[in-house]
């Protein structure tokens, strides 16, 4: 292997909590509380798996599904999926009448289209269920070793794996199944496990086993009797029966399924739950149906043709009702004299509603058929181009962007609202040690990103005040490495004049400051209290330490970046943590330049682990002198309070600088440590172990307690501050989202000092940018009042921001809302959630920090519902799931907090920054792509529909058709659906460099232009339009004289012949008059459908009369040697378009759009002859907006050009003054 981990065996029992805390065997007073009623009936026992293969202790086998079908269900499932779309439903009551005699159509030409629509849209399911069948087969046959018998084992299949098999995982396998940790590769029984499949967390999760089944796994055969299976990850009750002694279970001793053995060379486990009774199936639940907006308007147009299809038939079968009554009498051909039931004058009600099913069955081309199916071919296409975008793919980490559905592609051109995490999202997720304070000093000269962008900001605001000369500029102190787009993988250094040579970027280590470095500490004040804060920083943890034998360096396996930073930055301070044995660990310690190097053991004794809900972690160790210190870090309020009296002495100092880091964008923690004598610690522990054995609802109470207890009476040494870097290029594409009109939502789970300056650094906030943050009051107490109180007052502060935005009369006065978790907790509620949905939106920008995953879930929610608009949510981790599922669109960033947020995402991306593309690019083709298209499968389906009705009205509502069935039945399947996929897949109206140069352009989809009503209906009239002069000009033409040589005149078949290639003529024609950019393919499948037409009148021609009937050689003989039938086509086709060309012309040269100017600069290369039009023209395409780069450099423009303002008008006051002095005079 290219890189060697070298790791001790390690026995953990007596290290932090795995050893101490370790339940024991419950005697006398304190048994287990028993296990029974609903919710923990089950029964394993363990290393006899044939006891559960009888009920009741049967239990589900491992066998796994996600498939949505079987073989069975597939055909019902499936089937009733497709029938609940209203069209389909529609043409499978039209399918079943037209077996019967009242169809006026050949039942094969309403059947075979049905068939091909509805399987072609199967088969579709079919593959991608295929696909999730083809992922359970190989997740299914993963091998395990199972232990058969006298410590054999044996490798099986994950699916044959039963309840009471005993399994052995080794390192980096997957657990099989959900198991009770029994033994491990380490003595005591410790194992790391990795959940990030689960909850996204990178993290190191430690699991321990019970002491009793270290070395008697083989011939265990207890009894565990446990809860029923449940989706909760993190919890889990039973009890453990074995040689008549009862040991409580908790969830440090159960590996769940999909989650991977870590450092530890192998686990043994018995299987508690198999397949889907597993936590992580019991978890897995469907993804919301997300349908578009486009989708959902689609629904009412069938509605609506749907409803013309009703009228027209009720006429039909009116007229026909009329014709029966009183001109059927006269029609001497039909025999009046012995009519049939259907022509019957004497009941021509009962003939006019037998004809309303005929005509249901005849104009049902109105309704496009194969309009779904061509949607979701499209659809397909355009999700490959997006995963095919090489500009979306991220090199670093080799991961392309993927359309995880393509239900969603035109929904990403009408965003109006995303809703951002910031951490792995925004920031890189990489923390670097940068900043500390120590003993009341702070140390670190190297500037963050935000300080670098406030530095700049603050060089041209003196500039500009003329505060500063070229001569005393800061680049002749200063050298400043770096650029404000720098990505994570870059430093921003700014080094002291003197200093020629950068040093090496260390991982995780960005510290620079002499003072501390090489030893040097040891002469600062204060060297008692360094030293004390860099052993804190090398033993608080729960790293494990790997040595790399190719750089002889130790790098670390840590729960979290913060962690694995701090790590980096004792190494360089000389104190590397360099192992851990059975219940030490051993740092090596260098106190000088000369590199001696002294290597220390100290005796872990426990350890407090960090919760959300502590937010701090405790350790407690035995130095080599034998004194007891308990050793703290955590977050500065949560350590400020536990202080004791005498160890405030550095509180003032180093809480200004946790401030200014804070402002500086930093996270923060506060260091501390306390010394213990044996008394009080022994005390305390053995109380600890009993609330750690504990067994009951309390439990957790008394753990909370028992942690207070000891971690009190601090002494405070300072704090630490790391970087977690903004994202490359994250700023300009926050820039051009807000100049596309876009609104950003920053919500975050950082305190608001931190969130606020990462909104500097992405030019969400600027300096002028008035911030309205709404804060919650501290009340004691729980009490109503209490929560009404605070309530009133948050609502006040609502009022009165509302208030204060409406009477703003600056046009260029921007706010920023800014809010924290507690508050939106009663922000949310039904009665105040509107007032503050208010406030945000007319806010430039919104920052929510504090908040809770189920918040950020709220929020998203209360902005899609409150403003009706399309919202995006993007993150990167577990806790961003609940925001993704429940906005319009969720986009997952591939970062390194695991899968979870792509998993549960519509679209999944690399970077931040390939949003830009996606939304401006993909989106705003994918949006105008889908309108266009269906808006022109109205038309098509309406103008060929409709002449259907003027026929049947002009032969006396007789229910017959103009076309042969073939025709219809090649219409909608062949000739016209090819062109208009085309449309849906190649069309572009700009290209993708002028999507990016004019971002205005996206807010077409956002104000919904091209698939608004009026855009709809102005189609559909076009339809009627062209399905009247189709209709009539051909009847004109054609009708009441000689078509052929001979004189004869034109036959009904003649006439469908002529009309129908008047249709096929006149809709290709205009969808090629649509489409704004042309390859070879729109050619090939617009005119070759025409081709095709004429290849396939003359092939069906000539088949013997028996297949081909009353067109048997109707082109080659009657149609194509009859110059009217030529005229004809040409002429009803020019004027069938003349109303589109007409529109389009007057829009281009009175009314044009925003791409219709662009595409005549780019046609006559304006841009290239006059680059100044092009600037310009640019300059004027992008949304006002009040945040990013351009608003900040606008508001620098304004705030110039009033100094000069002022500047001209002094000046010229003092010249009239002077020209009125005495000496003047």
């Amino acid at each position: 292997m290219a890189r060697g981990r070298i790791r001790s065996k390690l026995r953990l029992s007596h290290l932090y909590t795995f050893g101490c805390l370790k339940p024991s065997t419950l005697e006398g007073d304190d048994p287990p509380h028993p296990l029974h009623g609903p919710g923990f009936s089950r029964t394993v026992f363990c290393n006899q798996p044939h006891m559960h293969k009888k009920k009741p202790l049967r239990y589900r086998s491992n066998y796994v599904s996600t498939t949505r079908y079987n073989l069975i269900t597939f055909f019902p499932k499936s089937l009733y999926e497709q029938f609940h779309r209203a069209a389909n439903l529609y043409f499978l009551v039209a399918a079943i009448l037209s077996v019967f005699p009242l169809s006026p159509f050949n039942k094969w030409s309403m059947i075979a289209p049905l068939v091909f629509v509805v399987g072609l849209s199967m088969m579709k399911e079919a593959l991608e269920d295929w696909r999730r069948f083809m992922q359970d087969v190989k997740i299914n046959a993963r091998k395990t070793c199972v232990h058969k018998t006298d410590g054999v084992f044996r490798s099986r299949k994950w699916k044959k794996v039963s309840v009471g098999d005993v399994v052995r995982v080794e390192k980096d396998e997957f657990f099989p199944a959900d198991l009770l940790l029994l033994s491990s590769s380490y003595e005591d029984g410790i194992c790391y496990v990795e959940t990030m499949n689960l909850d996204g967390e990178t993290n190191l999760k430690v699991k321990r086993s019970l002491e009793v089944t270290m070395t008697v796994f083989q011939e265990l055969h207890g009894t565990i009797r446990c809860e029923d299976p449940n989706p909760s990850l993190y919890t889990f009750v039973g009890n453990l029966e074995y040689k008549r002694q009862t040991f409580p279970l908790d969830p440090s001793q159960i590996l769940l399924r999909d989650s991977k053995l870590r450092n530890t060379a192998y686990i043994y486990g018995v299987v508690v739950f198999t397949g889907h009774d597993t936590k992580v199936m019991q978890n897995s639940t469907k993804s919301p149906s997300k349908r578009s907006r486009i989708e959902r308007t689609m629904d009412y147009i069938i509605y609506t043709l749907l409803v013309l299809l009703i009228l027209i038939s009720c006429i039909s079968s009116s007229g026909f009702a009329w014709e029966t009554e009183f001109h059927m009498p006269k029609m001497w051909y039909l025999r009046p004299d012995a009519p049939e039931d259907l022509t019957n004058p004497i009941s021509p009600v009962y003939a006019g509603v037998v004809h309303l099913i005929t005509a249901l069955l005849l104009y049902g081309y109105l309704i496009p058929i194969s309009l779904y199916v061509s949607i979701e071919v499209v659809k397909v296409w355009q999700a490959s181009f997006i995963n095919q975008d090489l500009r979306m793919y991220d090199d670093e980490s080799g991961v392309p962007a993927q359309a995880r559905t393509s239900n969603l592609n035109e929904e990403l051109g009408q965003v109006h609202t995303i809703l951002s995490d910031k951490t792995g999202t925004l920031t890189c997720n990489q923390m670097d040690f940068l900043k500390c304070s120590i003993a009341g000093t702070s140390y670190g000269v190297r500037s963050s990103e935000v300080e670098l962008a406030a530095a700049k900001q603050m060089a041209v605001d003196l500039e500009e005040h003329g505060e500063i000369s070229s001569a005393n500029t800061p680049q002749s102190q200063t050298k400043v490495y770096g650029t404000w787009d720098s990505s994570c993988t870059h430093e921003i250094e700014i080094e002291s004049g003197n200093n020629n040579n950068p040093r090496v970027p260390i991982k995780g280590f960005g510290f620079e400051d002499d003072r501390l470095m090489n030893g040097n500490w040891l002469r600062e004040s204060q060297p008692n209290d360094i030293l004390q804060f860099f052993r804190v920083l090398a033993i608080c943890h729960t790293a494990i330490p790997e040595l790399e034998e190719e750089t002889g360096k130790y790098t670390y396996e840590a729960e979290s970046p913060d962690e694995a930073s701090f790590l980096a930055a004792a190494r360089e301070f000389g104190f590397e943590f360099c192992k851990r044995t059975q219940s030490s660990v051993f740092i090596r310690e260098r106190f000088s330049s000369s590199g001696q190097i002294v290597e220390r053991e100290y005796k872990v004794l426990n350890l407090l682990d960090f919760t959300s809900k502590r937010k701090r972690m405790s350790v407690v160790v035995r130095d080599e002198e034998g004194q007891l210190l308990l050793l703290c870090k955590g977050a500065d309020s949560i350590i400020f309070e536990r202080l004791a009296k005498n160890g405030k002495t550095y509180l003032g100092p180093t809480t200004k600088h946790l401030t200014e880091y804070g402002e500086a964008g930093l996270r923060t923690l506060a260091l501390a440590y306390r010394k213990l004598d044996e008394e009080e610690y022994s005390a305390w522990n053995s109380e600890f172990q009993k609330a750690k054995t504990s067994i009951g609802s309390d439990r957790d109470e008394l753990l909370e307690t028992g942690a207070d207890m000891i971690e009190k009476d601090l002494i405070l040494i300072g704090a630490t501050a790391v970087e977690d870097k903004l994202q490359k290029g994250v700023p300009q594409c926050i820039d051009k989202l807000a100049q596309a009109g876009l609104k950003l939502w920053v919500l975050t789970g950082d305190k608001m000092e931190t969130a606020i300056n990462i909104g500097f650094a992405c030019s969400l906030l600027r300096q002028g940018m008035r911030q309205i943050c709404i804060t919650s009051i501290n009340q004691d107490g729980g009490s109503q009042d209490s929560k009404r109180a605070v309530k009133e007052n948050i609502l006040n502060q609502l009022t009165k921001a509302v208030q204060m935005v409406k009477l703003e009369k600056d046009p260029h006065a921007a706010f920023a809302l800014i809010i924290d978790g507690k508050t939106l907790t009663y922000t949310l509620e039904d009665d105040m959630k509107y007032q503050f949905l208010a406030l945000a939106v007319d806010c430039a920008s919104v920052i929510c920090c504090r908040v809770s995953p189920k918040q950020k879930a709220l929020v998203t929610r209360l902005v899609k519902e409150g403003t009706g608009k399309t919202t995006l949510a993007i993150g990167d981790g577990a806790n961003d799931v609940g925001m993704i599922q429940e906005a319009d669109i969720g986009v997952g960033i591939s970062g390194v907090e695991g899968m979870q947020a792509v998993m549960a995402s519509d679209f999944s991306i690399a970077q931040f920054r390939f949003l830009e593309r996606l939304l401006v690019v993909h989106g705003h083709w994918c949006y105008k792509r889908i309108a266009q298209m269906i808006c022109y499968f109205f038309y098509k389906n309406i103008a060929f529909g409709l002449t259907l009705f003027y026929f049947e009205a002009f032969t006396g509502f007789s229910g017959q058709s103009v076309y042969n069935d073939y025709y219809l039945l090649l219409f909608n399947v062949v000739l016209t659906s090819l062109p208009v996929i085309a449309l849906g897949v190649f069309e572009q109206d700009v290209s993708s460099e002028i999507c990016l140069q004019f971002p205005a352009l996206y807010q077409q989809g956002t104000k919904n232009l091209f698939f608004d009503w009026s855009r709809i209906l102005g189609w559909m009239c076009n339809g009627v339009y062209s399905s009247l002069v189709i209709f009539f000009l051909n009847i004109g033409i054609i009708y009441s004289q000689s078509f052929r040589a001979g004189g004869q005149t034109a036959d009904m078949d003649a006439v469908g012949t002529t009309m129908f290639t008047c249709i096929i003529w006149a809709v290709n024609v205009q969808i090629a008059l649509t489409m704004s950019h042309f390859t070879w393919i729109q050619h090939v499948l617009i005119w070759g459908s025409i081709a095709f037409w004429y290849l396939f009148v003359a092939l069906y021609g000539m088949m013997p009369s028996s297949l081909s009937g009353n067109v048997y050689r109707i082109l080659d003989e009657i149609l194509a040697p009859a110059p009217i039938y030529w005229m004809a086509t040409l002429l009803v086709t020019v004027t069938a378009v003349i109303p589109y060309v007409t529109h389009i012309a007057y829009q281009r040269f009175l009314n044009p759009m925003d791409h219709h100017i662009i595409q005549e600069i780019k046609y006559y290369k304006r841009d290239v002859e006059d680059a100044r039009l092009w600037t310009r023209e640019r300059t004027k395409a992008r949304e006002k907006t009040k945040i990013g780069f351009t608003a900040r450099v606008d508001a620098k423009i304004r705030h110039l050009r009033s100094k000069l303002s002022k500047k001209q008008s002094n000046l010229s006051h003092c010249s009239a003054q002077d020209a009125m002095s005495p000496r003047s005079l």
